[in-house]
């Protein structure tokens, strides 16, 4: 049993494979709560697809593609901020814009270019499988300062996720916290780039908040179990990437959404059959 367990990390690349899957599985968990609370699951998706251009420019430049996804994400992210901000444009709209362009110029960029079939298969679903060194350091300095970033601006960031016009009242500048989270939420989807890949990334800012939305009811319990879960799906789905030899990112994905449906059915209070059976009991009664 324990040789079954330590396996698969004899090998460097695993190890590597391991810290990464962590970096994701907890970075994620924690920001997504923000996301899912404030449903932002649709800026998610465009902020991932919308690194394209910056992978495609760092590709051809011969630089680092997490260096190139970074720069792409700042630039989204801030043009998007900075349109709503005038207000004659909703945010959806400002995403929906940013989003098709940026993934226009990505592929525009991307045709250009020739034998880059493989690692865009890499950048679109994650080959954890192939982080290096560099990869490593780049994406724990980005998940320490987002996960930083959250707890110096917790209580701010709470307010205007559930009230901000209680925060304009308060005098906090909710512009600059807008634009504070969405550059945390590049920052994100590019430490979680080599893991999962663009894809799906959106999936694990999404599911395993939800899945903790479920079983908890205040935000930093909610933070805490849906980083649980970001990690436990990230581990798991490397073993079953390893033994099974299927793809890590899906299986990350696929592990974090069965522990969703978990919750979706059997969470107390929220649970769909919990429901069912206070209902009876009420019909009961």
């Amino acid at each position: 049993m324990m040789g079954w367990v330590t396996e698969p990390f004899a090998f460097g690349f695993m190890q590597r494979a391991l810290v990464a899957s962590i970096i994701v599985g907890v970075v994620c968990a924690v920001i997504g709560c923000y996301v899912v609370l404030r449903s932002m699951a649709f800026l998610g998706d465009a902020l991932a697809h919308a690194i394209l251009p910056g992978v495609a420019v760092a590709y051809l430049v011969g630089a680092n593609l997490l260096a190139g996804a970074l720069v792409a994400g700042v630039i989204v992210a801030v043009g998007i901020s900075f349109v709503t901000k005038a207000g004659t444009i909703r945010e959806d709209t400002a995403i929906g814009i940013f989003f098709a362009a940026a993934l226009a110029l990505g592929v525009v960029l991307i045709s250009t270019t020739g034998g880059y079939t493989v690692d865009l298969t890499h950048v679109l679903f994650g080959n954890v499988l192939g982080v290096s060194g560099a990869d490593l350091w780049i994406s724990g300095g980005l998940a320490l300062a987002v996960l930083a970033a959250i707890v110096l601006l917790y209580r701010r960031l709470l307010v205007v996720s559930f009230d901000p016009v209680f925060g304009r009242t308060l005098g906090l500048r909710i512009h600059a916290l807008r634009t504070g989270l969405f550059l945390m939420l590049a920052a994100t989807i590019v430490v979680s780039l080599r893991t999962v890949g663009v894809a799906l990334v959106a999936a694990m800012l999404v599911t395993p908040p939800a899945a903790a939305y479920l079983l908890t009811r205040r935000l930093p319990a909610m933070m805490v179990v849906s980083a649980l879960i970001g990690v436990v799906s990230a581990v798991a789905g490397l073993y079953l990437s390893y033994y099974l030899d299927i793809a890590s990112g899906g299986a990350v994905v696929l592990v974090a959404t069965a522990i969703f449906v978990l919750a979706f059915l059997f969470a107390p209070r929220k649970g769909v059959l919990w429901k069912v059976r206070r209902a009876r009991r009420v019909r009961a009664s």
